[in-house]
Order: structure tokens, then sequence, then C-alpha cells
């Protein structure tokens, strides 16, 4: 028999062993969320400058003298600066590095803050709201890619679910934050806090993101190189479905961002406060829906996940459209419904990203990139053509939305077969 002498010893390895793996889980789990955290705050800062904002549309073309399409030009540009600037930011990303592109990037986007809260009149806020968006893009593209780079399956839907938590401080904090200054100092205030917030941004490169794309992958990306990338991407019908799902689910969104002040403020006759507390509560709900895609994801697979929830998420949109093309315009109804709606979104959104940058490892900044590109020309497309029908009531927004969600449905079922989930 062994002695206690003997069996100390192996208890006492034992007890190291368990403190060495958690310790290492610990570290992992750590590090894990730090990553989260940058990449997400990187993320917000590009979005929090058209959150912010949104509340003070009203004022900002009362004192430039602008119309309310003139006004909403101001977010249309950005959004197609962001969405232009990724095909450039994704494959440079790929040839320089990660963190270079977002210090040029972040850069651009405090000149661009600073150009407008000097704008005296609407035609110079619409210009230096472009560069902001050609700033503000590299926070968008470059994100993705990290993730690419560090994880793949199940840890990446994780991840960027987590992403999206730390990104949900824009939405939901935001608008909030937009009405008070606007309210208290005037709508300036806000671009001011948007340089400030490019400057902590560019400290939290600085600091706190480590380069995830080695010297050594560098080699194999060029021009030509990214040429090629794209015309595998673009050849790629699975990718390319994803991110069209993707993209319209995007387009529902920028069509409530763009008509939602009108129609809330001027509508409804919310104050830019209450407007605030509605766009964080949509916020929250797609937000908090997105942290079920890694548990869901293991439970039922991704791509059944997102079979599942564009049903709910068509349903909800198209049931408000129904509702409102029968005459009840009740707010509280359509509120509920596009939280629903969008909560449902919240599922849809990092699945199908993750989805589509799984193959393209190699390059994805690049397939980073051109996912990007397509989310932002669909949207913009979207906003404009719900734009030429907007009146002072909420039918044109809500239909807008409803188009989205049902040709999301729609490609879902193209892309990811029609099977009934297991």
């Amino acid at each position: 028999m062994l002695g206690a002498s003997h069996i100390r010893p192996v208890g006492r390895a034992r007890r190291q062993v368990f403190i060495v793996a958690g310790i290492t889980v610990l570290f992992m789990q750590t590090s894990f969320f730090r990553a989260a955290l940058v990449l997400g705050l990187l993320s917000a800062i590009g979005p929090f400058a058209t959150d912010m904002y949104l509340p003070a549309l009203p004022d900002i073309g009362s004192s430039l003298g602008a119309s309310a399409a003139q006004v909403q030009a101001t977010l249309m540009v950005f959004f197609i600066a962001m969405g232009a600037g990724q095909i450039v930011y994704g494959p440079v990303s790929d040839m320089v590095g990660r963190r270079p592109p977002l210090f040029f990037g972040l850069t651009l986007f405090a000149v661009g803050s600073i150009g407008c809260a000097l704008a005296d009149d609407i035609g110079a806020l619409v210009l230096f709201r472009f560069l902001q968006g050609l700033g503000a893009c590299a926070g968008v593209v470059v994100p993705r890619a990290v993730v690419r780079d560090l994880h793949t399956g199940h840890d990446a839907a994780r991840l960027m679910a987590l992403l999206m938590l730390v990104f949900s401080v824009s939405p939901i904090l935001a608008p909030l934050l937009g009405s008070v200054l606007t309210e208290w100092i005037g709508w300036r205030s806000v671009f001011w806090t948007t340089t400030v917030l490019a400057m902590l941004g560019l400290a939290l490169v600085a600091t706190g993101l480590r380069e995830t794309r080695p010297v050594e992958r560098r080699t194999e990306s060029s021009v030509r190189g990214a040429l090629a990338a794209y015309r595998v991407v673009l050849r790629d019908r699975h990718y390319l479905g994803l991110v069209l799902i993707g993209s319209f689910g995007v387009s529902s969104f920028f069509v409530y961002l763009a008509n939602s002040p009108f129609v809330l403020i001027n509508g409804y006759g919310l104050t830019p406060r209450q407007y605030g507390l509605v766009f964080a509560a949509n916020a929250i709900s797609f937000i908090g829906c997105s942290q079920l895609v890694g548990r869901l994801g293991r439970r039922v697979g991704l791509e059944s996940l997102v079979r599942r929830a564009v049903i709910g998420y068509a349903g909800a949109m198209l049931l408000s459209l129904l509702l409102n093309l029968a005459g009840v315009s009740r707010l509280d109804l359509m509120l509920s419904l596009l939280f629903v709606g969008f909560g449902f979104l919240g599922l849809v959104m990092p699945t199908t990203a993750v989805l589509a940058l799984d193959r393209h490892g190699a390059i994805a900044g690049t397939a980073s990139a051109l996912m990007g590109t397509l989310q932002f020309l669909v949207g913009t497309t979207m906003m404009a053509l719900v734009g030429l029908f907007a009146d002072a009531s909420a039918r044109p927004m809500v239909a807008g939305v409803a188009l989205c969600a049902a040709i999301v449905w729609l490609l879902a079922r193209i892309t990811l077969g029609a099977r009934r989930p297991a």
C-alpha cells in the first residue's frame, strides 16, 4: 500500500494542474472579452456619429434653412462614404495590417467631425459628413476582419455577438446623449463630442489592439491579389446570398433611421428625448437577442438559426404594414412590432456575417469590405427609395421596413434552402 507521503504529492500535483487549468481558462476568457470590448468600441464610433445626431435632424434643418430632404442627404452621404470606403480599407488592411488603416480612418473621422461642427450651410455639412463616413468605415470593416483572424465557426459567432453587445452603446446611449446635447447646448455640440470620441479611438488602437495580421501573411496580399480576391467572393453565390440577407436586414434599420425622427417627432409629437428612449428600446431588442446567437447556434446550427429568425422578423414587420394599411396607426402597436422584428434581426445579422466570412479567412479583409460596401449600398438605395414617398405619415417608413424584411426572408429561403429546422 502507498503511504500518506506518496498520496500528498499526488494530491498537490492535481491541485496544481487544476489551478493552472483554471488560470488558463480565465486568461483565455479575459482575452476573449478584451478583444470584444476593443473591437466593439471601435465599431461603435462611426455609428455613434449618426445615432447621436438623429434627434437633432429637425433642429439642423431649422438652423441651416434646409428642407427635410436636404437634411436626410447628410445621412445618405455618410452611408455612401461608409460603403465606398470599405472597398479600399479591406484590401489595404490585408496588405499593411489591421492597425494602420484604423489610425488613418479615425484621424479622417476627427477632421470631418470638426468640419461638421463648424459648418454654416447645409452644403458644407453634407461635404464634411462625407469625410466623416470615409473615416468611420475603417472602424466597421477592420474589426470584422480581426474577428476572422482570431476565430472561426461558433467562437467567431460568439465574439461577433459580444462585439455587437459593446457596439450597443451607440444605438442605446447615443440618441439619448444627442437629445440632451441638442436641447441644452445645440446641435453643433454633437459633432464636437464625436471629435473627442475619435481621439479616444486613436488612443484605444494605440494601447489596446494588437496586430492580428502577421507580416508573413501580408506578403500574400497586393493590389492584384485584392482584385483577384474580389473576383473570388463575387463568384461565390453562397457568400453573396448571405451578404445580401444581411444587407437588406441593415436596410430596414437604415429606413427606420432616416424616417423615424420626422415620423415620431413631427408626426406623433414625441420630444427629442422621448425619441431617444424609443430608439434605445429597439436597439436593446436587437443587441439583446444577438447575445443568444452563440448558444442557439450550437443548439440548432447557424444556418437553421437564420432560417428560423427570418420568419419571425418578416412576420412582425409585415403585420405592422397590414395594420397600417387597415387604418390602425396606433403608436404603441407600431413600436411593439418594430421591437419584436428588430429582435429577430439581431439573430440574423451576426450569424450571416460569420457564415459569409467563414470560408474566406485568407482574404477576410477583402471579404469583409465587400460585405460592408454592399450593405451600405443596398441600405442607401432603400433609404432613397422610401424617401421618394415620404410624407407626414408612418406608412412609407413601415412599408419600406416590411419590404426589406420580405426580401430577407426570400433570400434566406433561396440561399439556405427551405429545409425544415431540425
